[in-house]
């Protein structure tokens, strides 16, 4: 399959953005209403945690299954389904009258909310190459990166205007129906019928088991997915970093997700325009060297400052989001370059590993540490230090692997 058979770049790039935004724009909208869930549900807030940490395990088990179903079944009749599924938990969430029964949809919406992210990352390797690859995967987290950033914002608007929780969950509706009619009129196929897998459970758990426990996969998966949770730990912690920490209300959610988002828009905008001419090892050294300081300055700022104030306590989490965008595209690709003919496995597994980080994260190390704005700065510069000894021991690896062909005398 070439990339002749591709709608253009712009509308590829905006359509696979679309389709991986879903999934963090049910994360991110309903931040603002925790407060209100708790009131109007009868619960308190850390039950209402739950909605997230429900929707992250699901999301993570379904994972496993999206990108197989793809090279079964092909790319555009999963995603398509996946959209169906997602409509219809949003309009179960919508109507929920008790915290059992929301967390049931928000269960169902994570199984099918991946289908975005996942597929489309095995669509866009399908299509492209190389650089040529790198940069459209830049492009398309450069894109996805601004849901999360604009989600608690038009989460916050509905409250302020007056409407419900209910009404955010809605909007999900509205939104998932406007990309299921673009994605069934602009999306290509790309894994054409000959190149289909077909479906095997045994034969699936060999792959997974295979694919699952390389050390090469876990190395580059665990050095992208650990990376990022330093940055998930504060999007996770939100609530109570806006709320509590910046003494902002319910409209405040901007002056955190902006910035974060914003710097992982600037890290994938500069890893598109780095594509073809930084070597990738480098590109992913000075993403590394920007996370290290993000967590000094980060540290150093909440340790001597007597009260959190904007900008200085969010600027450092936007250089550190400029340094996780460098990195991800990279080690992503180099994840699915392991298996060409089973990308949409590989983007599973790669995928299942990051959301079970998230979901350990969302509901175990943000409740733990969101109370201290330190003890959030240290937690965050622990999962970039975790990031990197992974990134560095796959480089150390390789360089391992290529030396002695590198030492072999040129031929006469």
């Amino acid at each position: 399959m070439t990339a002749a058979v591709a709608p253009s770049t712009r509308r590829m790039a905006l359509l696979l953005a679309g389709l991986a935004m879903f999934g963090p724009f049910s994360i991110d909208t309903i931040f603002p209403a925790f407060p209100q869930l708790a009131q109007r549900l009868a619960v308190d807030e850390v039950a209402v945690q739950q909605t997230i940490s429900v929707y992250l395990l699901f999301y993570g088990l379904m994972s496993l299954a999206h990108g197989p179903l793809s090279d079964a079944w092909g790319r555009k009749r999963v995603i398509l389904g996946g959209l169906v599924v997602f409509v219809g938990a949003s309009v179960g969430c919508a109507l929920s009258t008790d915290l059992s029964t929301l967390l049931v949809f928000r269960a169902v919406q994570g199984l099918s909310a991946g289908v975005g992210m996942i597929v489309g990352r095995a669509v866009i390797r399908d299509l492209y190459h190389g650089h040529d690859a790198q940069r459209l995967m830049s492009q398309v987290s450069m894109l996805f990166g601004i849901a999360p950033a604009i989600a608690p914002i038009i989460g916050g608007w509905i409250l302020l205007s007056g409407a419900g929780w209910p009404l955010i969950f809605w909007f999900l509706v509205v939104f998932s129906l406007l990309l299921l009619v673009a994605a069934a009129r602009f999306l290509p196929e790309t894994h054409p019928v000959e190149a289909r897998v077909p479906l095997s459970p045994r034969g699936l758990l060999r792959d997974y088991v295979r694919i699952g426990f390389n050390p090469r996969f876990l190395r580059l998966a665990l050095a992208g997915s650990i990376n990022f949770g330093g940055i998930f730990l504060y999007i996770a912690s939100a609530p109570v970093f806006v709320m509590q920490h910046l003494h902002l209300g319910e409209g405040g959610f901007a002056w955190l997700f902006i910035p974060t988002i914003g710097g992982m828009t600037l890290g994938s905008f500069l890893s598109g325009r780095m594509a073809g001419r930084t070597l990738p090892t480098r590109q992913i050294s000075i993403g590394f060297t920007l996370c290290a300081l993000s967590a000094l300055l980060n540290i150093g700022y909440v340790a001597l400052a007597p009260q959190l104030a904007l900008p200085w306590a969010v600027l450092p989490i936007f250089l550190g989001g400029t340094g996780m965008a460098l990195i991800f595209p990279i080690l992503a690709l180099a994840v699915l370059d392991m298996y060409p003919h089973q990308r949409g496995l590989a983007s599973s597994l790669q995928a299942f590993v990051q959301l079970m980080i998230s979901t350990v994260v969302a509901g175990v190390v943000s409740p733990l540490l969101s109370a201290s704005p330190l003890h959030l700065a240290l937690g965050q510069a622990g999962f970039f230090a975790a990031g990197f000894v992974f990134w560095y021991w796959e480089h150390l690896r390789q360089r391992a692997l290529q030396a002695p062909v590198q030492e072999q005398p040129p031929l006469a």
